[in-house]
């Protein structure tokens, strides 16, 4: 098991540097032979009226046949029949649930490139002609199936805050509802906008003490960096310090003040201190000079602070420490007292800043953790060495760069042109869209109760828990027959994965009026006040966060807006979330065939729960708490077998932009990703034995339901991305590009290669396969 070969990957859409490590997996013994099987054109006919074409069956043009070492002859296998049935129906279908099966299958044979090889490069032959028929949008750096779900789901939740408001309600009422569909008004009320232009934003900063780059006369000695960076925070902004308060990773039943580095103006610090990235670092000064003379600033005045502004947060970038010096977060754990903390740093008056952002007094006693002291430490040095007029530039800047996005459009217009040197996004997104994401990431219950109402399917949320459990087994199936983890560290990740909580659709009270209308009580949401209302639900939002302090650590509490298209899995809480809004095709229809589903959202279920032991996760016990519980053996193994899925991908190339993807940052992502394919393929074949080996097949698809099964998870992830996005992703996302979780998933198994008939030493069907779970 841990012995390890060389191998190069040869498939002519993969290229590689070098020779890599894998771990060996075991082979099953059946390969193909180099014999084919052409398959045919047919016609599809139905009695359906409004599907009624021909269309080309074919699956892949030439598929290989199976040869056993155990027989000399050579038995031709084709893939299933086309058929027009729909299987054993888990309820009675209408024409209308048919007809969106037949739907179904057009999109995936649009997409599909027939003419690949699936065993030479799977991801070309699922994903072939998606960039064909699905052009990347002028306002997205990038367009996948996920953005695509996003832009619909989108339009859905437009039509809903657009619906009309009945009479009778007062304007001022409590209704959450209500008031996100005012927030949406406020936003896309233009007219109000463009009367107001920049006035309520340069209030706010002579409030704050006035912006330096507008005021040429603005007075240092009256500046306090600690009292602004605490006012900022009450805004939800998090500069120069970060902090929060959330359960104590050590200690997951109890609130604690956590602090940490800041986040930089560009998406990582090699932005500024990478010499090959100057034209981003340009294109982000002109960006600074654009708004600060939209706000009033003359262009002198301007451009000379905003060198001096960038100048400083390189220098601040410097003192930041990088991914990989973060990745051990026991490393950064440190637990002290505010009154410690106060020692260690006695430059910033702790108790003052709490004591504001708090709202209340704090004792030195107050228990803190701390995850960047070195970097803290060194900013006091920095600043120090810093001219007021400077930080207070930088403070205010990080504040208005997101504010001018609650302005009118002029301020849209200048960070389109930044976000096109810095994404290759080529135009502004509608207003509408900036407004329905605005007030979804704003009042996502709200949105959400009205989404749920409307739209959701309940019996998808009992079918979808199912699967989970379903998964759930064949999670604790893999752990045991595992060879490398000692009998107590498995029996202790066995009770992990058990305990594992589920939060599938949307939490209940959201339903219920006077419990959603509770928690929006204190928004104040006017429809002719945009800016304003958002600095509303900023106040609101770090009020609720703060005041957790000293109260109970709810694990089942849910803060996920229930209309977005992403799931999550939380150490802290051990718990796994699936929003309603990632319900929906291609990941989940309660009609599809099992195999489409357990090929789109039953991975997904499986990702999330492998997330809980994959290289960050397994650091954390069933309660959510960190500490060393795997036996010394096991740490081992996984890091021997984490290991090879870091090299493999390292390997990959993306040769559009000539770069290699970082196999060590992606790492986790990767580790969910292999493990949670092997999870819903293992649950996905239980419930066929249960039903018979009796899975629907797609009309006009000559493909087994296993077959299909691997065909969605890869449709999943076809996409296409702008090559400044492209760059981006891989300098700064935890998650490989579409393509390679697709082919490093499936090169890694056995199943894939075994369903494809791909022969032993094929690209998709490596000699050396990595597999932790």
């Amino acid at each position: 098991m841990r012995s390890r070969k060389t191998l190069k990957y040869k498939a002519t859409t993969i290229e590689s540097t070098a020779s890599i490590r894998t771990t060996r997996v075991r082979t099953k013994n059946c390969a193909p032979s180099s014999s084919r099987t052409t398959i045919s054109k047919s016609v599809l006919r139905t009695n359906q009226t409004r599907v009624n074409k021909v269309v080309d069956t074919r699956f892949p043009s030439t598929i290989r046949t199976p040869v056993c070492q155990s027989s000399t002859t050579k038995t031709t296998t084709t893939l299933a029949r086309i058929s027009t049935r729909f299987g054993k129906a888990r309820e009675t279908r209408g024409p209308s649930e048919k007809l969106k099966i037949f739907a179904a299958a057009k999109i995936m044979l649009k997409y599909m490139d027939r003419s690949a090889d699936p065993c030479e490069d799977f991801y070309q032959f699922a994903c072939g002609n998606w960039a064909k028929h699905n052009p990347i949008p002028k306002d997205k750096a990038a367009y996948d199936t996920f953005e695509m779900i996003r832009e619909s789901l989108d339009s859905v939740l437009k039509e809903l805050l657009e619906d009309p408001i009945p009479k009778g309600l007062q304007l001022y009422t409590d209704d959450a509802t209500l008031k996100a569909k005012y927030l949406y008004r406020s936003c896309m009320n233009y007219e109000i906008l463009e009367q107001r232009m920049e006035r309520p934003l340069i209030q706010l900063l002579d409030e704050l003490g006035g912006w330096p780059i507008l005021r040429p006369n603005w007075d240092p000695e009256k500046f306090d960096w600690l009292l602004l960076v605490a006012q900022l925070r009450l805004y939800n902004n998090d500069i120069l310090i970060s902090e929060w308060v959330a359960p104590d990773i050590k200690n997951s039943d109890q609130y604690v003040i956590q602090f940490d580095q800041t986040s930089l103006g560009l998406p990582t610090r090699d932005y500024f201190l990478q010499p090959s990235n100057t034209i981003y670092l340009k294109a982000y000064k002109n960006y600074l000079i654009k708004i600060s003379t939209l706000l009033g600033a003359s262009l002198q005045n301007a451009t000379i602070d905003a060198d001096e502004l960038i100048e400083f947060e390189t220098k601040l970038a410097k003192i930041t420490s990088s991914p990989d010096e973060r990745r051990n977060v026991s490393e950064l754990y440190q637990r002290m007292s505010i009154g410690e903390l106060r020692t260690l740093v006695p430059q910033i008056n702790w108790h003052r800043y709490l004591t504001i952002v708090l709202a209340r007094p704090t004792n030195v006693s107050e228990p803190v953790v701390v995850y960047a002291l070195q970097y803290i430490q060194d900013l006091v040095n920095l600043l120090s060495k810093t001219s007021p007029r400077t930080i207070a530039n930088y403070l205010l800047w990080r504040f208005v760069r997101h504010r001018v996005n609650n302005l009118d459009d002029r301020f849209q217009e200048a960070k389109q042109k930044f976000y096109y040197i810095l994404f290759g996004r080529e135009q502004a997104p509608s207003r509408w869209k900036n407004c329905v994401a605005q007030v979804n990431s704003n009042m996502g219950m709200a949105v959400g109760s009205m989404f749920v109402k409307k739209y959701f399917d309940e019996k998808s949320k009992n079918d979808t828990l199912a699967m989970t459990r379903d998964i759930q087994r064949s999670f604790r199936e893999l752990l045991n027959q595992t060879t490398w983890i000692d009998d107590e560290t498995k029996e202790l990740a066995t009770e992990k994965v058990n305990a594992m909580l589920l939060r599938i659709g949307y939490p209940d009270f959201i339903l219920q009026s006077e419990l959603l209308n509770e928690r929006y009580k204190d928004v104040v949401i006017r429809p002719d006040k945009y800016f304003e209302n958002t600095l509303n639900i900023l106040q609101h939002l770090t009020r609720v966060e703060q005041d957790r302090l000293g109260s109970p650590v709810n694990k089942t509490l849910w803060n996920t807006a229930p209309a977005v298209v992403n799931a999550y899995y939380s150490r802290s809480k051990n718990r796994i979330m699936f929003p309603a809004g990632i319900l929906q095709p291609p990941f989940y229809h309660r009609y599809f065939p099992r195999s489409l589903n357990y090929g789109g959202i039953g991975v997904v279920i499986g990702h999330e729960i492998t997330h809980g032991f994959d290289d960050k996760g397994r650091l954390f016990d069933k309660d959510g708490n960190l500490h060393r519980w795997w036996k010394d053996e096991a740490i081992y193994g996984f890091h021997e077998r984490a290991q090879c899925l870091i090299d493999q991908y390292s390997h990959y190339i993306v040769s559009e932009v000539g770069m290699q993807i970082d196999g060590m940052n992606t790492q986790g992502e990767n580790i969910a990703d292999n493990g949670g394919i092997k999870q819903a393929f293992r649950a996905y074949e239980r419930w066929l034995r249960a039903n018979g080996d009796a899975d629907e097949t797609l009309p006009g698809l000559n493909a087994t339901g296993k077959q299909l099964f691997f065909l969605n998870f890869a449709q999943v992830w076809c996409g296409s991305m702008r090559p400044e996005a492209t760059r981006n992703k891989l300098k700064t996302a935890v998650h490989s590009p579409g393509k390679f979780r697709v082919i490093g998933t499936l090169s890694n198994s056995e199943d894939f290669a075994e369903v494809f008939y791909c022969p032993l030493g094929a690209p998709m069907n490596p000699v050396n396969k990595c597999s932790v779970w």
